[in-house]
């Protein structure tokens, strides 16, 4: 099997978390940051780490209404499936939230952690992903 890559992206950073090859467990990545390189470094990532499948969180108003963000994210998707990955989009309302929330349950500071939200906010939907998936 194949890995399965998570993107949260952001304005300034995009989160990343990948999967185990069996596709069970969602973990955080790493992040980096949002730039001209950003989908050649994607690109790498994906060859590097024997990725079949990117999922991109889609953020969506509370009531699932598009965003600003919403259409930065389709733009980029658009950009990402070029370099001929399979990309499937996955609902990430409350994602960063709820990453931001864990991590301080497990005594993380968040203040200065921006980029460890954000690779957190792309492993929970990642494994709500994976979970959903039949083998």
């Amino acid at each position: 099997m194949q890995r399965v890559l998570a993107i949260d992206y952001g304005e300034k950073r995009v989160g990343l978390a990948l999967s185990d090859l069996m596709q069970i467990i969602g973990s955080p990545f790493k992040t980096i940051p949002n730039n001209p390189e950003l989908i050649a470094e994607i690109q790498s990532i994906i060859k590097e780490k024997e990725v079949g499948c990117v999922i991109v969180g889609l953020p969506k108003g509370m009531k699932g209404q598009m965003t600003a963000q919403t259409e930065r994210v389709l733009n980029f998707v658009d950009k990402l499936k070029e370099i001929n990955i399979k990309v499937e989009l996955i609902d990430e309302r409350l994602s960063s939230v709820s990453a931001a929330k864990a991590l301080v349950e497990q005594g993380i500071k968040t203040g200065h952690n921006k980029g460890l939200i954000d690779q957190t906010a792309a492993a929970i939907f990642l494994q709500q992903y994976l979970d959903t998936q039949s083998k």
